[in-house]
């Protein structure tokens, strides 16, 4: 690649037509399966969930679910966010999770968290550097991968003005 020459990134929201993309990323990036309520999640959440693009190629991928909290607030959780290894180091998951933090800010949700395995340590880094914060660690999280334990990683967006 030469020097300063600029790769497109897009992303694409996800949909029934693109949503085996969204399969076939996840069993390529992740240790656990995913059930059809995830998929359900991942397609009503709207802006939430994305698929990137490097020169039209999916190599990556985040999926939100909106909570609402007791008090009629809602939070953002991040089910997966993951990039293809050869891709990784080009700025995609950080577009693909600035996108969903942009989008908090704008409709004025305040939360927005993820759990991490313990040993992830390239994740913990990754959120951290967005504002992430280690808040609660859960032993026996994860039923069939070693370790079982997660980190509860947590970001509280402070709201900006709309700009006009």
């Amino acid at each position: 690649m030469g020097v300063g020459r600029q790769v497109p990134i897009s992303l694409d929201g996800v949909r029934d037509k693109n949503l085996m993309q969204l399969k076939k990323l996840n069993t390529a990036l992740f240790p656990v399966r995913y059930n059809e309520k995830y998929y359900a999640d991942v397609l009503a959440s709207g802006e939430f969930t994305k698929l990137a693009y490097y020169s039209d190629i999916c190599v990556g991928s985040i999926a939100c679910r909106l909570e609402k909290k007791e008090h009629g607030s809602v939070r953002v959780y991040i089910m997966t966010l993951g990039v293809l290894a050869p891709y990784r180091g080009l700025g995609i998951g950080s577009r693909l999770l600035n996108h969903v933090l942009d989008l908090c800010s704008k409709q004025n949700i305040a939360e927005i968290y993820l759990h991490v395995q313990t040993n992830n340590d390239d994740a913990i880094n990754f959120y951290k550097k967005f504002g992430f914060e280690i808040t609660e660690t859960i032993q026996n999280y994860y039923a069939n991968i070693t370790p079982p334990d997660c980190y509860v990683l947590t970001k509280l967006i402070t709201q900006t003005q709309t700009k006009k």
